[in-house]
């Protein structure tokens, strides 16, 4: 059994700026003991800032990788740092938590935070919560008293961001108005409006957006396509197996777009899309990449699944038989 490092050894690093914070620490913040906050933010003021933003962005990629972490207690703790980064960074760490208690707090940053990539960040993570009333799982009363916040700041903040990130927060929802908003912002010329749109698109559940996402494969501005190509896989568009299977023979594809193109695949499935897989696979000399495939074609298992399960219910449970004259 590993030993367990006392908390006020990883307080002395993190005060510690000659030395690396020892990353072998971080896991000490999930699910943190009162009594080890408690003392962690009677330090917080003396620790650099340097160290205290780093810190939070490295909890951000933890999580990201382990899902089973929760910084719920000490992301809250700092969501009215004086350090506008450091509050943004905070409300990133409450990636899809579901406890509506968050839900006034986080709606009181985005009207009133004087930071706008921070309020922009309270907007993102309000749209979980659209997400979780859309299937019911939150009151209604609090879905659609988000839902009205983010469709005000949708149309009214002062700042671009903001509203962008509204919209995108709206993509899940199934209010009138939402559709709108979206095509306003996929009918501009600005490429950051452009690339909104299309993240809302694919937080839509719903396919009208095929051709609008898939026509914008090829836009000049890499955040763009990047954009697209999530929102075409978030979708399960079978019309973008092919133009995205082409897209993969593009030699000139930077790393976040093949990994895009490859991701999204897997979400849509079929045999040619395991077989294209499996071959860059067996081709590549790129560990991390071959870590990635392997994901993916994991992945498509439960694309190819799922989508069977799907095929038995319209055939009322007689996928392989239906159609079939069981008497000859």
């Amino acid at each position: 059994m590993a030993e367990i490092t006392p908390f006020t050894t990883v307080i002395k690093a993190l005060l510690d700026d000659n030395h690396p914070f020892p990353p072998r620490y971080l896991d000490q913040f999930s699910d943190i003991d009162p009594d080890h906050l408690r003392d962690l933010k009677e330090v917080w003021p003396d620790i650099s800032l340097t160290r205290k933003q780093r810190l939070l962005e490295d909890l951000e990629d933890l999580i990201e990788k382990d899902t089973l972490l929760s910084f719920k207690d000490l992301a809250i703790s700092l969501l009215k740092d004086p350090d506008a980064e450091i509050r943004t960074l905070a409300i990133r760490l409450l990636w899809e938590c579901d406890d509506v208690n968050l839900v006034p707090i986080l709606l009181d940053i985005l009207n009133s935070d004087p930071s706008s990539s921070t309020s922009a960040a309270a907007a993102n993570a309000l749209g979980f919560f659209i997400y979780l009333g859309e299937l019911e799982e939150i009151p209604h009363q609090i879905h659609k008293n988000v839902e009205e916040v983010l469709l005000d700041a949708a149309r009214s903040s002062q700042d671009s961001i903001v509203r962008r990130r509204a919209i995108e927060a709206l993509g899940a929802s199934s209010r009138p108005e939402v559709p709108d908003l979206i095509e306003s912002a996929y009918n501009s010329s600005d490429p950051l409006w452009i690339a909104s749109s299309l993240f809302a698109m694919g937080r839509s559940s719903d396919q009208v957006w095929e051709r609008k996402i898939i026509a914008r494969f090829h836009h000049k501005d890499d955040a763009v396509r990047l954009e697209a190509i999530q929102a075409s896989g978030e979708l399960s568009l079978e019309a973008a197996r092919s133009p995205l299977l082409r897209l993969l023979e593009d030699e000139d594809e930077d790393n976040d777009i093949r990994r895009a193109i490859l991701w999204s695949l897997s979400q849509i499935g079929g045999e040619d899309v395991r077989e294209k897989l499996e071959e860059i696979l067996k081709t590549t000399p790129d560990s991390e990449e071959e870590d990635f495939l392997e994901e993916a074609l994991e992945n498509i298992d439960l694309t190819n699944e799922m989508a069977s399960f799907k095929l038995l219910d319209l055939n009322g449970g007689h996928a392989l038989t239906d159609g079939l004259d069981l008497e000859d």
